[in-house]
C-alpha cells in the first residue's frame, strides 16, 4: 500500500531538500514529529539511521536507502512489515513540488496500512504544509 501527498512550496528546490534532509529540525516545522535523534554524526547518507517519535505511533528507526540532490528514501522495519518513506522535490515554476510518500510492504502491510491510512495521510499533508511555512518564513 502506497500513500502519497503532493504540495507546492514557494521556495527553490535546494532550500526545500535542505530542510527535508535536516531531519533533526523536523519537530520545528511539523507537528507530525515530536522528536528526532540521529544515530550517526554528519549529513544524511546511505546507511545512516535516525530514531523518530511521532504522536500516536511507536518510536521507529529509519535507515537511508537512497539519497541525491532532489530526493531521499529510508526504511523502517518491524516484524512482518517494511515501511519506506520517500521525500522528493522537483522545480515547478518559481517554486517546488514536494512529493512525500509512505509505502508498506510485507505480510502485515495490508493490516497496518488500513489501520494507519488516515493518520499517515494527515501527517504527510502536515509535513507539506509545514515545509511551506518553514521554507518561506
Amino acid at each position: 500500500m502506497i500513500m502519497t501527498s503532493k504540495s507546492q512550496v514557494a521556495a527553490p528546490p535546494e532550500r526545500v531538500i535542505a530542510a527535508l534532509a535536516d531531519v533533526q529540525r523536523w519537530p520545528e516545522w511539523t507537528e507530525s514529529v515530536t522528536s528526532v535523534q540521529r544515530l550517526e554524526p554528519g549529513p544524511l547518507a546511505v546507511g545512516s539511521r535516525t530514531r523518530i517519535k511521532q504522536p500516536k505511533l511507536r518510536e521507529s528507526v529509519w535507515q537511508v536507502t537512497e539519497i541525491d540532490d532532489r530526493a531521499f528514501s529510508w526504511e523502517s522495519r518491524s516484524p512482518g512489515i517494511v515501511t519506506t518513506g520517500r521525500h522528493q522535490v522537483e522545480p515547478d515554476g518559481d517554486g517546488t513540488t514536494v512529493t512525500l510518500s509512505i509505502e508498506h510492504a510485507g505480510v502485515l502491510s495490508g493490516v497496518v496500512g488500513a489501520m494507519t491510512k488516515g493518520l499517515t495521510m494527515r501527517y504527510l499533508e502536515m509535513e507539506g504544509a509545514g515545509l511551506q511555512r518553514f521554507c518561506t518564513g
